[in-house]
């Protein structure tokens, strides 16, 4: 970005008082209008280019994008209506189309029409519109209504993509949307339910509180709006969805950020949607985790933010690696990332970089125009500054076409896709008499698209036809997925009979995975097919005493609700201690959700321990509904407590309230430097995982920070970072985080008419309003922002994450550290060799 003079001394002298050794380089554009583009950033060769700056009294704020057979595109106002606009020459032309079509979240040219899934207020104009030109004037004289659907908002009815053999229409609704009334046949099961062993809490602020499953979905219609079919359930709001060229489906999906810093917060994600599929939103604390066997998972997870538009890369003029790539809108942290998807088995996996980011830079949408193969988008949404831009390829890099063929996988791969959708075959149409035993066969596949399709298919021919195979199915694994599907589509009389199954399931045999995947299975049983009697209980309890905890975090937060749900003896002892010892508060958090409703039977040690672990919570910080939470789940528990019991903890349950800013002060031990510990850090050969484990919470890193399933996603996830970075990059990060500031985690600077500077990363907006997260262990605590007060703006030289934070701790402490970041959060020595090596 060229460098021009400071507008005012003024500035010049706020920014002396802030820091004598700041370096004072250049703030962009006067008064924050639409985002310039010179104030992005994108990789080497790519180009920004600001098409059109949209006048917001006149034509609104857009939210969606589509491009029509000349070449044209079509957008939406959010709460307005439709422009069509020519890019064909040095300046875009605007046209508003004369028909009464508004607030439109889905766009797409098909089968001689255009068809607009509407979701504004009045929830009985919603869904799909189909508009016709019928004379040939170029104007749309035919409108009609062809599929209605309940559900408006942002989280209602979305976007609209051709089906992959070009015969149907595939659209999505956000989890405020129902499904339409007429259903011609589910590809997943319609037995969905919430399926919560120990119960769930709304969410703290109310919201979706009255929302069950299945959530958001996906599924197709006719091009006249009949014969729906639905596709896949459990989304949050994944507003656009897109298909490769093998035909697969993917979406972006959503999870709640007024959730962040609690257990059940899921990082955005990438889901290759699966026929069948169900991705586990629900409710409140109730969102399943990725892990179970009857939820899909993510294929990617991306981390925070709100996804809105996706399109692949395909017609783009640009190097091969980007048009195979998936590109996808953040609008919250503005950011368009690019998702580079690889086979793993039947279904996917892979990694993203962020393609193209600025502050603010609210993206809803984004559509590959093949006329001239650039990359368009839109910013806009909530009444904000809109605009259109462009990305183009202006480098040295081959932009020939790739060849129009599916993405290359090996010879494994090409095997499991072709089960895993002969299997899907049998998730339409009905029983099959081949379907029992296909299904059967590979319910134990080591694939995980081939086992869910399985299973997916056994639920299509109902338990009656095939249950009495129960007891002849080879192996615990495949044992135990068909106990899943039995306590999913069988009757309260069919319990003897799973839970015998899962019986002779050997827990010492089994892998974590299939540990876990027993354990919802002897969940499913308890909640469908009936509570366990005392006998059954015990069972249980024979199975998996003494195994907690296992050290594996997704296999103890299960052993903990098992456990607790079938009464074992000790078991709220132990789990009190893992919740007392739990390094992240997010694990710590989900033990004391797990025993909130045990408090009866407590001894006043237990409780002692247990209520005197919210007090400790108090320095703790989160999403919006963080603090309620905590509350909810305290006065869950005490309505168990004898009122003389609670007298005695009187100290405990209400304790004095830790003044904001107080915090445990470390004493300093030294400002250390690279050069000073990296020799002992790659000398060592036998360090303490344990005590690393402890330095890492110590030092506040899972505030921001992931590791595993444990820990904060404000910051890079940092569980393969061993596998990624030397010893020297991951020192260097924690003394000096100045020195490379990621694009998708950097800061702006924020300069106001009025003199003030704040400095942080904008995460919301509403009008002219940015607000503002400048403290990353505090994200709920945001900073509002008025945009016409934005004299100017700058990417911030400081990293958001604070320096020093080695410096409080001895050579022998950081040398755990930094071998538990290489070993991956695994405490394994053979993982933490390899990276040696």
């Amino acid at each position: 970005m060229p460098r021009r003079p400071f507008k005012t001394l003024r500035f010049l002298v706020v920014m002396m008082a802030m820091s004598a050794a700041t370096t004072v380089t250049q703030f962009a554009h006067a008064k924050l209008g639409v985002t310039p583009p010179e104030q992005f950033s994108v990789p080497e060769g790519f180009e920004v280019q600001l098409v059109y700056e949209v006048p917001a009294r006149e034509q609104g704020s857009w939210v969606s994008l589509t491009v029509d057979p000349k070449g044209r595109l079509v957008a939406c106002d959010q709460d307005g209506s439709l422009y069509r606009i020519d890019v064909s020459g040095e300046e875009a032309k605007i046209e508003a189309l004369d028909v009464e079509i508004q607030s439109a979240q889905g766009l797409l040219f098909a089968f001689d029409s255009l068809y607009v899934n509407v979701n504004g207020r009045k929830q009985s104009d919603n869904g799909v519109y189909r508009l016709q030109d019928t004379n040939g004037d170029d104007r749309y004289d035919s409108v009609k209504h062809i599929l209605p659907l309940q559900g408006g908002g942002e989280h209602g009815p979305h976007a609209l993509i051709l089906s992959h053999d070009g015969k149907r229409i595939i659209t999505c609704g956000g989890n405020m949307t129902k499904l339409p009334q007429d259903i011609a046949r589910s590809r997943v099961p319609q037995v969905w339910d919430e399926d919560h062993l120990l119960g769930r809490m709304p969410d703290a602020r109310g919201h979706a509180s009255d929302r069950m499953a299945p959530g958001g979905w996906v599924g197709s219609f006719a091009p006249d709006g009949s014969d729906f079919e639905l596709i896949a359930t459990g989304f949050r709001n994944e507003y656009d969805i897109a298909l490769n060229r093998s035909g697969d489906l993917f979406s972006y999906d959503a999870d709640m950020e007024w959730d962040v810093g609690t257990p059940w917060y899921r990082p955005t994600r990438i889901n290759h949607v699966v026929s069948g599929a169900e991705f586990g939103w629900r409710n409140g604390t109730g969102k399943w985790p990725a892990y179970y066997p009857d939820s899909f998972g993510a294929a990617v997870n991306i981390g925070p933010g709100s996804p809105t538009g996706i399109c692949f890369g395909y017609g783009a003029k640009f190097p091969a690696k980007y048009q195979n790539a998936l590109f996808i809108a953040d609008w919250s942290y503005g950011n368009i990332h690019a998702v580079h998807l690889e086979a793993d088995g039947s279904t996917y996996t892979g990694n993203y970089e962020t393609f193209a980011t600025a502050a603010p830079l609210p993206v809803t949408d984004l559509v590959v125009r093949p006329q001239d193969g650039a990359l368009y988008f839109a910013i806009g949404g909530r009444k904000t500054q809109s605009g259109l831009y462009r990305i183009v390829y202006t480098g040295t890099q081959s932009t020939e076409p790739v060849a129009d063929q599916p993405n290359e996988s090996g010879e494994a791969e090409a095997r499991f896709v072709k089960l895993r959708k002969r299997l899907e075959s049998f998730h339409l149409g009905g029983p099959k008499p081949k379907a029992v035993g296909l299904a059967m066969k590979h319910l134990g596949s080591k694939d995980r698209g081939v086992r869910f399709a399985a299973r997916i298919a056994l639920e299509h021919q109902g338990a009656d036809a095939w249950k009495d195979q129960l007891d002849s199915i080879n192996g615990d694994h495949a044992r135990i997925i068909a106990v899943v599907a039995l306590a999913r589509t069988g009757e309260k009389a069919d319990q003897a009979l799973a839970l015998g199954a899962l019986e002779k399931c050997d827990w010492g045999k089994l892998s974590d995975q299939g540990k876990i995947d027993l354990l919802r299975a002897y969940a499913l049983v308890a909640i469908r097919l009936g509570e366990f009697n005392d006998e059954q209980r015990a069972a249980v309890v024979d199975k998996i005493q003494g195994q907690f905890p296992s050290g594996n975090d997704n296999l103890d937060r299960e052993l903990a609700q098992m456990l607790t749900y079938v009464d074992a003896p000790g078991a709220t002892r132990a789990i009190i201690d893992a919740m007392a010892s739990a390094p992240s508060q997010e694990n710590q958090i989900f033990y004391a959700l797990t025993l909130r409703d045990s408090a009866g039977d407590w001894d006043e040690g237990s409780a002692r321990d247990y209520f005197g672990w919210f007090s400790k919570l108090q320095r703790a910080r989160g999403g919006m509904s963080f603090g309620g939470f905590i509350n909810n789940i305290k006065n869950a528990a005490l309505e168990h407590v004898d009122p003389a019991l609670k007298e005695k903890l009187a100290d405990v349950i209400n304790p004095p309230k830790v003044e904001e800013g107080e915090t445990e002060q470390r004493a300093l031990v030294k400002n250390w430097t690279i050069d000073e510990l990296l020799p002992v850090v790659d000398q060592s050969d036998a360090p303490d995982f344990a005590n690393g484990e402890k330095v890492f919470a110590a030092a506040q890193c899972y505030k921001c920070h992931r590791m595993g399933i444990q820990g904060g996603i404000l910051g890079p996830d940092l569980t393969g970072a061993g596998g990624r970075f030397s010893p020297k990059d991951l020192l260097t990060a924690i003394i000096d985080p100045n020195q490379v500031i990621s694009d998708q985690y950097g800061a702006t600077q924020f300069l106001t008419d009025e003199g003030r500077i704040v400095v942080g990363r904008v995460v919301n907006m509403s009008g002219n309003k940015l607000r503002v997260m400048t403290n990353m262990l505090d994200p709920s605590a945001l900073t509002d922002v008025v945009r016409e007060s934005v004299e100017e703006t700058r990417p911030a030289k400081a990293s958001m994450m604070p320096a020093g934070l080695l410096d409080t701790f001895t050579k022998e402490e950081i040398v755990d550290l930094i071998a538990y970041l290489r070993a991956g959060g695994n405490k394994s020595h053979s993982i933490y060799r390899a990276s040696k090596d």
